[in-house]
């Protein structure tokens, strides 16, 4: 201050002498200029004084008593979501007929007779989007599942960029165009990893073209897509340990080694028109000798060549008609594999939040190695031998909305009949059959 009070002092004798030297001067000018030099001088000490001062910031909040913030980079929108999915089951028997699974639950030991069951999962789901004003757009989507055995397993984890309405890519795993829809399959339907665990020995396959399609354990999906009118292109490839095809690695008697990956590439084209759709695919496994097993005399035998083939039709009159419309798929689907073929072909409809359907599979197995298979699955299996055998399913299901006037609480009732009609080349024409239902709880959060 006192260094202020000098330097103004000094500024009005300084000035004062100017006064008396100008005596042309008015009064009234040299008052004016006067004051302008005392602001420039009061400035120059304010900016003086801010350089020299240091502020130092607490990592303590201003006010404690704010709630805490969620900050976000501001790339794009984030959206959280999920659903809830418990089943209460009832089966005739654990033993597959199929290779459908009819439960998330993976501790069902084939041979088991009648199973009551509650099962299901939580899923948690993280979405990422931005889109640019030109169309561009890249995003991601991660949704980590708990279970009720108490183990945490993933659904999809994906990133995913491209041109609105025109291409896009896809990387990490997720489930590719689905060839064999089910419609409202509550029970019968393939909980968990779409290209893992399909195929158990012994039992029936009904094949839907999900080899390649996505969503295992042990590998990734890379998929190309491009949409022009009417049309739409794909073309997914999926590099994975392919041994995992098959529970506990045994196809047709004997035990699987995996000696490389197989990269299974997965091509669809879909025409779409109002409420009617179609499309055909095929996938294919492009590595020789990715897993096999050495017979007797120590040899090498590839088990990894299989080509299948799809097509579907879908009259979707929702889209029209949410009220009174009618949805209908027709499927079919062919394998053909090392030992064996497959066909399938399957029929659904939906009205009204009824949904009733069939599926038939022929499998027409060449080669099984009967004296390497476990005696207990024996006497539980009912495909031991080289033969044909033809698997008829009836599934239904229905959907109560809106429970308790929730729109985002539903519960469906689901149940299910297969039977099979063995006809080994050896022994005797076999017949069995399984049935269950189911409750299931969803709720969308």
């Amino acid at each position: 201050m006192k260094l202020k009070k000098t330097v103004i002092l000094m500024s009005v004798l300084y000035s004062g002498a100017l006064f008396a030297a100008q005596s042309s001067t008015s009064v009234e000018e040299k008052l004016a200029q006067l004051e302008a030099q005392i602001q420039a001088l009061k400035q120059q000490h304010a900016a003086a004084q801010q350089a020299k001062t240091v502020v130092v910031e607490s990592e303590e909040p201003v006010n404690k008593d704010a709630p805490p913030k969620l900050t976000l980079s501001g790339f794009g929108d984030i959206k959280f979501y999920g659903d809830v999915e418990f089943n209460m089951d009832a089966a005739s028997k654990t033993g597959s007929l199929t290779s459908i699974k009819q439960s998330a639950n993976n501790d069902w030991a084939p041979g088991d007779k009648e199973r009551w069951d509650i099962n299901g999962r939580i899923l948690l789901g993280f979405d990422g989007y931005r889109k640019m004003d030109n169309g561009n757009f890249a995003g991601f989507s991660v949704q980590p599942l708990a279970d009720l055995s108490g183990q945490m397993n993933l659904d999809d984890a994906v990133f995913f960029f491209g041109t609105e309405n025109d291409w896009e890519i896809k990387v990490g795993r997720f489930e590719a165009y689905d060839m064999f829809p089910l419609n409202q399959d509550t029970f019968v339907e393939y909980s968990g990893n779409t290209a893992d665990d399909l195929y158990s020995d012994g039992y029936g396959y009904i094949y839907m073209l999900k080899e390649g399609r996505g969503r295992s354990d042990s590998g990734g999906n890379f998929l190309m897509s491009k949409t022009l009118d009417n049309w739409y292109f794909e073309l997914n490839t999926l590099l994975k340990d392919g041994s995992d095809l098959y529970v506990d690695r045994r196809y047709h008697g004997v035990e699987l080694e995996n000696d490389k990956n197989v990269a299974y590439v997965r091509p669809v084209i879909s025409w779409q028109e109002g409420a009617f759709s179609t499309a055909v695919a095929m996938e294919t496994n492009l590595v020789n000798n990715a897993y096999g097993y050495r017979d007797d005399a120590g040899r090498w035998v590839d088990q990894s060549e299989r080509t299948g083939y799809g097509f579907t039709l879908t009259w979707d009159g929702l889209k029209d008609d949410p009220e009174d419309g009618i949805v209908t798929n027709l499927n079919t689907a062919y394998l053909d594999a090392i030992g064996e073929t497959d066909f399938t072909a399957g029929i659904n409809g939906l009205w009204h939040n009824f949904e009733l359907g069939y599926i038939y599979a022929h499998n027409e197995i060449d080669e099984f190695n009967a004296s390497t298979f476990d005696a207990d699955c024996e006497n539980d299996c009912w495909i031991a031998d080289p033969g044909e055998y033809d698997i008829h399913t009836i599934h239904t299901s229905y959907l109560i909305p809106d429970v308790m006037k929730m729109k985002n609480f539903n519960i469906y009732l689901g149940a299910y009949a297969s039977w099979v009609n063995a006809s080994p080349k050896e022994g005797k024409d076999k017949n069995d059959d399984r049935y269950g239902g189911r409750v299931r709880f969803k709720y969308y959060f």
